[in-house]
């Protein structure tokens, strides 16, 4: 069977693809990882959160399970991630399918998000959301992975990691997925990566808002599956 990789977005974990992984089971090898200092792997000590680190992340994960090709499906900043991957390593990337990626990546774009990133805030506003986070990252700290998170939006806010030019170099298939309600990822920045894109696929999900958990697994898990049918089963590297 063809390989699928998952990739989660920020403050997520590969526990918040199961549903997902589970659905696609039948019809490839499904994989999914946490990115270094989520979902309880350990923080990086030396170096902050960036994309090309979560893009190592994914190789050296490749590398010890001896894949040498994979299709992506990333949600949020894990498509951001993905498509980082193929652009820096061509050969290891078949297809990339990314949900609800953020694209229009400026200093304003930036400062909104980190907006929204205080601890302290959250555990006063939303002691739910704090409690779950605290539990999905244990043993490591969520704040800290919420501080390292915040400082990499604001990197990509002066020096995005894919620039409209390098979308136009990407020439394995791509699609880009944004719901019609999601008030984080704008459906026109989406539209425009996709007008960038060479061997593009444009999907709009109708009702649909940016948190994960609102999409029916059983209505992504089929998007992915016609996406994937599309593709030939040999892509040279």
């Amino acid at each position: 069977m063809e390989n699928l990789l998952l990739l989660h977005g920020a403050l997520g974990a590969a526990a918040t693809l199961e549903p997902l992984k589970q659905a696609l089971a039948d019809n490839y090898s499904v994989y999914t990882i946490n990115f270094a200092g989520h979902g309880g792997n350990a923080l990086p000590a030396q170096e902050d959160y960036s994309i090309e680190l979560f893009a190592k992340n994914v190789v050296d994960f490749m590398q010890a399970q001896q894949l040498e090709q994979v299709h992506i499906f990333g949600y949020s900043m894990g498509g951001y991630v993905g498509l980082f991957l193929a652009q820096q390593y061509p050969g290891r990337v078949k297809s990339v399918f990314t949900l609800a990626t953020k694209f229009a990546w400026s200093e304003e774009a930036a400062a909104k998000e980190v907006k929204m990133l205080n601890p302290d805030k959250i555990k006063e506003k939303v002691p739910q959301f704090a409690a779950m986070l605290a539990q999905r990252h244990a043993p490591q700290p969520w704040e800290q992975v919420m501080h390292k998170t915040a400082a990499m939006m604001q990197q990509l806010g002066t020096q995005p990691a894919l620039t409209p030019d390098a979308l136009a170099q990407l020439q394995l298939p791509i699609q880009v997925a944004v719901g019609d309600q999601d008030t984080m990822v704008t459906l026109e920045e989406t539209i425009a990566a996709y007008r960038n894109l060479p061997n593009g696929r444009l999907l709009v999900l109708p009702a649909t808002k940016h948190p994960l958990e609102t999409i029916p697994v059983s209505r992504l898990s089929q998007e992915i599956n016609l996406f994937l049918a599309h593709i030939p089963a040999s892509i040279p590297a």
